[in-house]
């Protein structure tokens, strides 16, 4: 059931890479919040920080060279960012789950997939391991793959790239948490079981209740999984809405150009649109906003101070000196 009860606050968010060339900002001091109930897309173009926002969130950035340098992330009253190893252990795969955008690497080739998610239930739930067993086929069962009873004793080499998939989401779900962070979980399948895996996710957001921080390049799959949208440049979150309003009147320069790209019956035969220009270099990005030299509004102000995130309607934010 959606709420307006927040389950998640990022704010101030900052993680970089320390690299001999210097030092990478991959994630630049970004806030959002995941309500009870609801899914947030977070979007944009590769190499924005999406992923490694979500690695921050669990604690699984690499390090070295990377390194979680300032921020909070609030979970159940508590700052996941100040919790010992020992302490974010038992959260991760009990209250916050992660599906991996490859399975294939996901899955260690050489224990059973039932053995995978059978030593989640034990470690977080204390259930014996014949109870483990039944519920990791249980869960097979849930997610769709046939004959669970007899494949939960199969390895991840005996599975095609859809099923691999699905083990991963029952994995990630066999604990029941309160928070299912998927990385870009369709993005190496094709069209038709990408479609059959997304309607299996909304299921399973029905059956279980859970939150999702939904990741992706993909404002398909954003029209379709997400209440709420965080639009993602460079290591800055530049626009957060929910999805209606993201998709009825986007703000800022940069979603709208990320719009005009997708195919649509309306433009015929006419050619679509691009974003001129690349991400910047994450070592030495633009002084001011750094989306203004990719930005046909970009104005003086804009190439001289880093634009707020702020309200320009009810829910609406938006970083963009053009604008606000």
């Amino acid at each position: 059931m959606q709420t307006n009860e927040a389950l998640l606050d990022v704010r101030g968010l900052k993680t970089c890479f320390f690299l001999e060339r210097g030092t990478v900002k991959a994630v630049d001091g970004i806030d959002f919040t995941i309500h009870k109930g609801r899914t947030l897309g977070l979007v944009g173009e590769s190499g924005c920080g999406k992923s490694v926002t979500a690695l921050s969130i669990m604690r699984l950035v690499p390090s070295p060279p990377g390194k979680i340098v300032e921020g909070e992330v609030n979970f159940g009253g508590r700052d996941l960012l100040k919790l010992d190893y020992d302490e974010i252990r038992k959260i991760r795969g009990a209250s916050i789950a992660m599906i991996f955008q490859d399975p294939t690497a996901a899955l260690n080739p050489v224990f059973t997939v039932g053995e995978q998610i059978a030593e989640a239930i034990q470690l977080h739930q204390g259930l014996s391991k014949k109870e483990a067993y039944d519920r990791a086929a249980e869960m097979l069962g849930l997610v769709g793959i046939p004959s669970a009873k007899e494949r939960v004793h199969d390895y991840p080499h005996q599975f095609s790239g859809g099923m691999r998939q699905r083990v991963m989401i029952a994995m990630a779900l066999s604990c029941r948490p309160s928070l299912l962070i998927a990385d870009e979980p369709t993005t190496n399948l094709d069209v038709t079981i990408q479609a059959q895996i997304l309607e299996l996710m909304k299921q399973l957001k029905e059956t279980f209740g859970s939150s999702i921080l939904f990741i992706t390049h993909d404002f398909g799959i954003v029209a379709e999984m997400c209440d709420d949208v965080a639009v993602m440049y460079a290591g800055d979150i530049v626009e957060y809405a929910d999805s209606i309003s993201l998709f009825c009147n986007p703000k800022h320069p940069y979603t709208l150009g990320l719009l005009r790209c997708i195919p649509s019956r309306n433009r015929g035969v006419e050619r679509l649109s691009s974003i001129r220009g690349t991400i910047p270099d994450l070592i030495s990005t633009p002084k001011g906003c750094k989306f203004h030299p990719r930005c046909p509004r970009a104005k003086e102000p804009c190439r001289l101070e880093k634009p707020e995130l702020l309200e320009v309607e009810k829910g609406h934010t938006v970083a963009c000196n053009s604008i606000v």
